[in-house]
């Protein structure tokens, strides 16, 4: 599969889940021998928040072996993110990465209205207050649920830039082709994801 049929799959399971179909995701004993024994052939690779309402697997209605997912409060990308993403890349051949930002990011919102908590939190912090400033920047409304999803979307982009910064294999991969990488929005309200830049 390459990235656009990759996506459209998705999309059709993230749909399934969000009007609360029945799961075609396979989580089967047979399916856990299968890549016990066989190894993992995922999809995709999803960099998503580590917050308890993103439930990355069921969102895209998937089973065992189909998504590899990293998961970092506001969904930051650093060195260690960087380095899984490579393997799922160089190794895993996924045709897609995405970067999953969603809905009411506690992160995201501490960056934007408290960004300082003393502790080793300040290093997520930090990758997340450039999307922050400029979130701050373009909106000019006074709505601070608007401001936070736009803030949202720019922490995003800020990650993508940060792994194609961070690692010149995944750059080297989507100038050639092989790999895309793309921003994507989960809404915690009403299930469903919308692509940024699929």
């Amino acid at each position: 599969m390459n990235a656009e049929s990759t996506w459209a799959k998705l999309l059709e399971g993230n749909h399934r889940y969000a009007v609360s179909l029945p799961s075609r995701g396979d989580i089967s004993a047979q399916r856990r021998h299968d890549t016990a024994r066989n190894g993992q052939r995922p999809l995709a690779a999803v960099v998503a928040c580590s917050d308890s309402r993103v439930p990355v697997k069921h969102l895209f209605d998937v089973g065992v072996g189909d998504l590899f997912v990293i998961r970092a409060a506001g969904n930051v990308v650093g060195s260690q993110e960087a380095g899984s993403i490579e393997y799922a890349v160089g190794q895993l051949r996924v045709p897609l990465v995405i970067i999953l930002g969603h809905t009411l990011c506690g992160a995201v919102s501490a960056a934007l209205f408290s960004p300082a908590c003393g502790g080793a939190g300040d290093s997520i912090l930090l990758k997340i207050i450039p999307a922050a400033k400029r979130a701050r920047t373009q909106y000019t409304g006074t709505s601070k649920t608007e401001l936070l999803n736009a803030a949202v979307i720019q922490n995003v982009y800020q990650a993508i830039a940060d792994l194609l910064d961070l690692s010149p294999p995944v750059q080297a991969s989507c100038d050639k082709g092989t790999v895309k990488v793309a921003g994507a929005l989960y809404d915690t309200e009403t299930g469903t994801v919308a692509g940024l830049n699929v």
